[in-house]
This record gives structure tokens, C-alpha cells and sequence, in this order.
């Protein structure tokens, strides 16, 4: 069950990129950011009703005020430039939140990084600026990808916040709850900017109206699938089938909206994706400890 809660993960991820892309067809990013979030909050509050009877709503914490804010900022620059940009685009989102937590990490926290972190923080970033050059002059990849870049770096700094949240509140909340509560808050942060900002971009249609229950399923169920696989498969497995979602990601782009898939895009995605797994893959020790366990267990 554990592998088939991973696979769900990393598929629901993939998705998002077109799902947005289509539900902009409908209606603008700042709508489909507090769709995703008060979508999102029925389905996990369900969830949390269907297994344990109440929803423990918290407020009276700072992280769950500097995780709402975080994956607010997240989410709606991540929707704006997949709005007005290509479908694949927040495959960027990853690789620069790494890098961002890995100098969190040894400036801030005064935390010790190996040179094999920072070995993937140089990959994680080569990869990200082979994807925004894509073999363009620079005054060109200054026009038509430099904005989009930008937003997904502006997205990554938001997420990054998200995840330190997660970090903290993990102490104290299990994580259904601790979801819950920042999408909750996250929805009516979101809620805020509608009265200025929404607006149709396009006729109402049934592709769109699923494509936003869609973002509000994955916002709500994913992170408790992933969560709920890391308890039943290796670590190992776990980053390895995660980061093929990238290669999903950028498949999906070209089979539903003929996104140009590059040589840049491939070679760029396969650097930061080998980044990635240099960075998470567990040391020989770590590794030979985490398999004692298993077999202990």
C-alpha cells in the first residue's frame, strides 16, 4: 500500500502544471489559488472527520501563521506563472527551494553541509539556468522567461517557509491536523484579494470546474499520501519515485498542450534531478542503519 500512496503522490504533483493551465482558462491564478486551498480544506477535513471523529484547528501558533503565509506565496506566484507561462514550468520550484533550505540551513542555522550538499546545490542550480537560458540569446530569455523564473524563485521562497513550518509543527501535530490548519488560514488569507482580483478569463466549462476540484484534491489528500508512504517504504525508494514526477510533469505538458520539450528542458531537468537524488540519498551508513531497522522491525 505504501508504494501505491507514493505513486498517487508523485502523479497528483505532476499534474498540476496542466491542471492549472486549464483552469486559467476559466479563471484567473488568484481565484485558482484560493480554490486550490478552500477546495483542498473540505476534501482533508473529510478526511480527518472519517477517521477521527473532529478537526483539531489550531491559531494560536506563529508557524502555523508562517506556514499559511509561506504556501500562500507558494501557491500564487506558482499559479500566476504557470498562467502565463509553460505547463512544465514549476518543475523549477524544487530545485531552488533545495538550494534556498541548504543556505537557510549553513548561514542561518549554523548547520554543517557536506560537500556533497553543496555539490547539489551547484547542480540543482545549473539546472535551473540551463531550463530559463533553453538555448536562447539573452536579451530573449530575459523576455520571454525571465518573469516566469522569477515568480517560481519568488513561489520557492514561499514553500521554503512552508516547509521550515512543517518542520516545527511536527513536534507538537500530527500531520492531518497541522495540514488542515494551514490551508485553512491559507483560504482565508486568499480570500482577501478576491473582491479586487477575480475575474473570468474565459466561459465557465466542465473542463475547468474539474480542473480546480482536481488542485483542491491534491492540495488536501497528497501531502497525507506521501506522508502516510515515507511510514512504509524506504527513504531511498521514496526520492528516487518522487523526482520522476518531473519527468511526468514534463510528458503531461506535451501530450495535453504541446508545450516545446528542448534539449535545454531534458538536460536541464536531469541535472537538477540527479542534484536532488545526490543530496537525499542516504550515506552507506545512514543507508546499512535504515535497513538494521527494517529488519528489527
Amino acid at each position: 500500500m505504501g508504494y501505491v500512496l507514493l505513486l498517487l503522490a508523485t502523479l497528483s504533483w505532476s499534474f498540476v502544471g496542466i491542471l492549472v493551465k486549464t483552469a486559467s482558462t476559466m479563471v484567473d491564478s488568484t481565484t485558482i489559488t484560493f480554490a486550490r486551498f478552500a477546495i483542498g480544506i473540505a476534501f482533508l477535513g473529510l478526511l480527518l472527520l472519517w477517521k477521527r471523529g473532529k478537526i483539531d484547528l489550531r491559531t494560536r501558533m506563529k508557524w502555523i501563521w508562517i506556514g499559511a503565509l509561506g504556501k500562500s506565496c507558494n501557491y500564487f506566484f506558482e499559479n500566476l506563472a504557470l498562467s502565463i507561462g509553460f505547463s512544465y514550468g514549476n518543475i523549477l520550484v524544487g530545485p531552488i527551494q533545495t538550494v534556498i533550505l541548504l543556505f537557510i540551513s549553513a548561514f542561518y542555522f549554523k548547520e554543517h553541509v557536506s560537500a556533497r550538499g553543496w555539490a547539489a546545490a551547484a547542480m540543482c542550480i545549473g539546472g535551473v539556468l540551463l531550463i530559463s537560458w533553453n538555448g536562447l540569446p539573452l536579451h530573449e530569455m530575459l523576455a520571454s522567461n525571465g518573469l516566469t523564473t522569477f515568480l517560481f524563485v519568488l513561489s520557492a521562497i514561499g514553500t521554503t517557509f512552508h516547509v521550515l513550518s512543517q518542520k516545527m509543527l511536527i513536534r507538537t501535530m500530527d500531520a492531518e491536523n497541522m495540514n488542515f490548519s494551514v490551508f485553512f488560514w491559507c483560504s482565508l488569507l486568499m480570500a482577501v484579494p478576491l473582491p479586487f482580483q477575480a475575474h473570468a478569463t474565459g466561459p465557465v466549462n466542465g473542463w475547468g470546474i474539474a480542473a480546480l476540484i482536481g488542485l483542491g484534491l491534491i492540495t488536501g489528500l497528497s501531502f497525507n499520501w506521501f506522508a502516510q508512504a515515507l511510514k512504509k517504504v524506504s527513504f531511498a525508494v521514496a526520492v528516487i519515485v518522487s523526482n520522476t514526477g518531473v519527468l511526468f510533469t514534463i510528458a503531461w505538458s506535451y501530450l495535453f498542450f504541446h508545450d516545446p520539450i528542448t534539449i535545454y528542458i531534458i538536460g536541464g531537468a536531469g541535472v537538477f534531478v540527479a542534484g536532488l537524488l545526490l543530496l537525499n540519498w542516504p550515506a552507506k551508513q545512514e543507508a546499512r542503519l535504515a535497513k538494521k531497522r527494517q529488519l528489527e522491525a
